[in-house]
């Protein structure tokens, strides 16, 4: 029997929830997306790909603005959904492929704009993925990860984690905001522009959102109850008209790809 691969993971999780995913708030948000969109600025002749591309939405808003846009992702079923938004809104100057990230199918310098978003915590190797973003990306460039991050303390972020991958198996691990800017230092990236941001999350539509086991769903309400007496992991949950929430911290990041010098 062969052996399941995180990727296949990622592949069955958002074969199930790709409707759901493209409907939750937090994806869908034409708001969110157009801040990502302003805070990278591209020029109008540009060329953007998107890693993980998931329904597409930020590819579509990129090919408003710019020449030509890709989006790229492993699973099929939310690369159907963004091929049909494609069509819904007429934008001939996108198209979305199948693609890995950790072995991107462009050339060296290929793009003006590589962008990832809500991501790079299923990824099992993020920092391999960040160099395969800025390889495509011309110098003087822009690569772009949005994502949620955890607590800076390892405890805090190991509570809120372990949370997450009980509700989503395919969530790998959501980065404190240093180890996410000391990648892009790794990476060879110049950080030209942050912000960060908050989404409040309704508990229950979250778990519906992945489908989640009932008993895994019982554990995650269990950990999100206690966190909310004990403060445990940054996330802040509340209660509201009966119903549990709680707060993901998201950071983005837009950097430029350093010239090289030859000695």
């Amino acid at each position: 029997m062969s052996e399941i691969t995180h990727k296949m993971v990622v592949q069955d999780s958002f074969t199930r929830q790709a409707h759901a995913y493209a409907v939750a708030p937090a994806v869908a948000d034409p708001a969110r997306i157009g801040k990502l969109v302003e805070a990278v600025d591209p020029a109008v002749d540009s060329r953007v790909l998107e890693v993980a591309c998931g329904p597409g939405f930020l590819t579509l808003a990129f090919a408003g603005r710019c020449r030509e846009c890709v989006g790229v992702d492993l699973t099929e079923a939310p690369l159907a959904i963004a091929e049909k938004n494609r069509r819904e809104r007429g934008l001939a100057n996108a198209r979305f492929q199948s693609g890995d990230a950790e072995r991107l199918p462009f050339a060296e310098g290929e793009f003006d704009v590589v962008v990832c978003r809500y991501a790079f915590h299923h990824f099992e190797t993020p920092a391999r993925v960040l160099g395969e973003m800025a390889r495509v990306c011309r110098r003087d460039g822009k690569v772009v990860v949005e994502d949620l991050v955890s607590s800076e303390h390892r405890e805090r972020g190991d509570y809120h984690n372990h949370f997450e991958r009980l509700r989503d198996p395919s969530h790998t691990r959501a980065l404190p905001a240093s180890e996410l800017l000391s990648m892009f230092t790794a990476a060879g990236l110049e950080l030209e522009r942050l912000y960060s941001g908050e989404l409040v999350q309704n508990l229950e539509r979250w778990l519906a959102t992945t489908q989640t086991a009932p008993d895994r769903a019982a554990q995650v309400r269990a950990l999100v109850e206690r966190d909310a007496r004990e403060d445990l992991s940054g996330t802040r949950p509340f209660r509201e008209r009966g119903e549990w929430f709680f707060r993901h911290t998201t950071l983005a990041v837009v950097g430029r790809p350093l010239r090289t010098t030859k000695p």
